[in-house]
C-alpha cells in the first residue's frame, strides 16, 4: 500500500502553492453562494480570516445595492460563461468600501458539471486614488491654461470647453457645449474641418496648423491649432482634442518684420546702386585729372620741386582711384555682376611682375620671392589675381611699419597652387581672425594712422572663391601675419 503523500497529484500541490502565495484574493463559492475557499490574500484585503469566511454567504462582502447585479453575473457564470475584469465595490470586515477589479469563472467537477464559481479580486483603491489625483491635476492644468483646450466628437460637436477657450473666443461653456465646432470657423475655411476630421479618424495628429478662426463677436483671429485623436479603452477613435493658441499678435509682428526686412533689402539695393553710380561718376574725372598731371610731369622734368609735387599728386590720385575701384567692385559683387576673364598664363613671370610693380611703390620694405614652381601655367583671371596679390602686399607693408621685409612664397600641392604673403608686423588678435574678410570690417583698436575702408580682403575673398579656391590667414598679435590663397594649377601641355 502506497504512502498517502506519494499519491497526491504534484500539479495540485503546485496550484495550491500559487493560490496561497497570490497577491490577489482568490475565493470560491458553491452554487448556493456559500464560501468554500479563502486564500491569505483574501484575508489581507477583506479582513476576514479563513475561519470567519468559510461557510458564510458571499454577500457578506458585497454592498446591498450591488447584490442584485452580482447575482445576475453569478447566474451567467453558473451557466458556463466567464465574466472578466469588471470594477465593483466590496466590503471589508469593518464595513469599509473598497474598489476591486473582479474576474469570475465557473468551477467544474471531474465530470465537467458546474459546482460553483471562483472569484479573483484585486484591490484597486490606491490605483483609483492615483488616477483620480492625476485626473484632478490634468483638470487643473486644462483650467489654468492660457490656450483654448476643446474636445469634440467625430461629428464635430463640442464636448468640453476650458476657461482659456472662453478668453480667446468669448463664448462661455454653457453657450457652446453641444454646438457644432463650425461656430468658430469662417465660412471660407469650413473645408479645413473635413481635413482635420479625416486625419483624426485615421488616428493621425494635426500639429501647428495655422489658420483663421472667428470669435463670438465676429472678429477674425489667427490661431495655431494642434488636434489629437481621443481613443477609448479599446483603442477606437471617438473624438478629438484641440489646442488653439491665439497668434494674431505674433503674425502681425512677423508681417511687420518681413515688411521691414524687405525695406532694408530695398535700401541696401539702392545703396549698392548709388555706390556703383558714384564710383563710376568719380572715376571719369579722376582719370582725366591723372592724365593731365602725368602730362605736366613730363613737361616739368627739369624743375625738381614742381616734379616732386606732381609725383606726390599722382600717388594720391592712384590711391583715390584704387579706393573708387574697390567700391565699384563691392557694388558689382553685391549685384552679382563681378565678371572674370579666364586665360592661361605663366605664374612665375606673373609673380615677379606684380612684386616688381609693388616694390616701386615702397622704399621701406624689401619683397622677397620664394617661388620654386618651374614653368607652371595657371588658368585664371590675370587682372583679378593681380588685384588680390597687390592688396595682400600693400597691406603687408602698411601693417608692418617697423619691419623691412615681406616674403612671398608659391608652392604646388596636388592640383592646387598656394601663394602666401608674410609680414613681420603688428599681427591680428585671435578673436578678430574670423572677421577680417567681412565687408567694411576693420580690426578694432587700430591706430588712426592705419587708414582704409575694410573692403580689400572682402573683394579678394570673393575673387578667390569665384576661382574655386580659398583664402585664409594665420597670425599672432605682435609677430606678424601670413595670408594664403589657393587656386587650381595647370601645367603646360608640353610638360
Amino acid at each position: 500500500m502506497q504512502d498517502a503523500h506519494e499519491i497526491v497529484n504534484p500539479d495540485l500541490i503546485r496550484l495550491s502553492s500559487i493560490i496561497f502565495s497570490a497577491e490577489d484574493a482568490i475565493i470560491s463559492r458553491n452554487i448556493e453562494g456559500l464560501i468554500d475557499s479563502w486564500n491569505p490574500a483574501a484575508e489581507r484585503i477583506f479582513g476576514f480570516t479563513s475561519a470567519e469566511a468559510l461557510g458564510r454567504h458571499i454577500s457578506m462582502i458585497i454592498p446591498p445595492r450591488q447584490q442584485e447585479r452580482e447575482e445576475q453575473l453569478a447566474n451567467r457564470v453558473l451557466n458556463g460563461e466567464r465574466v472578466g475584469h469588471f470594477s465593483a465595490s466590496r466590503l471589508t470586515k469593518g464595513g469599509r468600501k473598497i474598489n476591486v477589479s473582479v474576474n469570475l469563472s465557473p468551477v467544474r467537477n471531474k465530470d465537467g458539471s458546474i459546482t460553483g464559481l471562483a472569484m479573483i479580486a484585486r484591490d484597486i483603491s490606491s490605483w483609483q486614488k492615483q488616477a483620480e489625483e492625476k485626473q484632478a491635476m490634468l483638470a487643473a492644468i486644462v483650467n489654468s491654461a492660457d490656450d483654448a483646450i476643446i474636445s469634440k466628437n467625430l461629428n464635430g460637436f463640442i464636448t468640453s470647453w476650458n476657461p482659456g477657450a472662453q478668453a480667446i473666443f468669448g463664448y462661455t461653456e454653457e453657450e457652446v457645449i453641444g454646438k457644432h465646432i463650425t461656430i468658430l470657423i469662417p465660412p471660407e475655411k469650413r473645408q479645413e474641418e473635413d481635413y482635420i476630421i479625416s486625419c483624426i479618424t485615421k488616428g493621425r495628429k494635426v500639429e501647428h496648423f495655422q489658420t483663421t478662426r472667428i470669435t463670438k463677436y465676429g472678429k477674425e483671429i489667427k490661431v495655431s491649432l494642434t488636434v489629437s485623436p481621443i481613443k477609448n479603452r479599446q483603442g477606437q477613435v471617438i473624438g478629438a482634442s484641440k489646442i488653439a493658441r491665439d497668434i494674431t499678435e505674433q503674425v502681425a509682428i512677423q508681417a511687420q518684420l518681413e515688411q521691414q526686412t524687405e525695406k532694408l533689402k530695398e535700401l541696401n539695393r539702392a545703396k549698392d546702386e548709388f555706390i556703383g553710380m558714384a564710383s563710376h561718376e568719380l572715376k571719369t574725372p579722376l582719370t582725366s585729372i591723372k592724365a593731365y598731371v602725368q602730362l605736366l610731369e613730363r613737361q616739368l622734368k627739369g624743375e625738381a620741386q614742381t616734379a616732386l609735387s606732381i609725383t606726390k599728386t599722382i600717388r594720391h590720385v592712384n590711391k583715390l582711384s584704387g579706393l573708387i575701384s574697390d567700391l565699384l567692385d563691392v557694388s558689382r559683387i553685391e549685384a552679382g555682376k563681378l565678371q572674370l576673364d579666364f586665360i592661361s598664363f605663366p605664374l612665375g613671370a606673373f609673380l615677379l611682375e606684380v612684386i616688381d610693380s609693388v616694390q616701386h611703390t615702397t622704399v621701406t620694405h624689401v619683397i622677397e620671392c620664394k617661388c620654386d614652381i618651374g614653368e607652371l601655367n595657371v588658368y585664371a583671371d590675370r587682372q583679378r589675381i593681380e588685384q588680390v596679390l597687390t592688396n595682400l602686399l600693400t597691406n603687408a607693408a602698411k601693417y608692418s611699419p617697423k619691419a623691412d621685409k615681406i616674403v612671398v612664397e608659391a608652392v604646388r600641392t596636388g592640383n592646387d597652387l598656394i601663394i602666401s604673403v608674410r609680414d613681420y608686423g603688428i599681427g591680428i588678435p585671435q578673436a578678430e581672425l574670423d572677421n577680417v574678410f567681412s565687408r567694411f570690417y576693420r580690426v578694432k583698436e587700430l591706430h588712426p594712422s592705419f587708414s582704409g575702408l575694410g573692403i580689400g580682403l572682402f573683394i579678394s575673398q570673393e575673387i578667390i572663391q569665384r576661382h574655386h579656391g580659398r583664402i585664409w590667414v594665420e597670425s599672432q598679435e605682435g609677430s606678424g601675419s601670413t595670408f594664403y590663397f589657393s587656386i587650381p594649377a595647370f601645367k603646360r601641355k608640353e610638360e
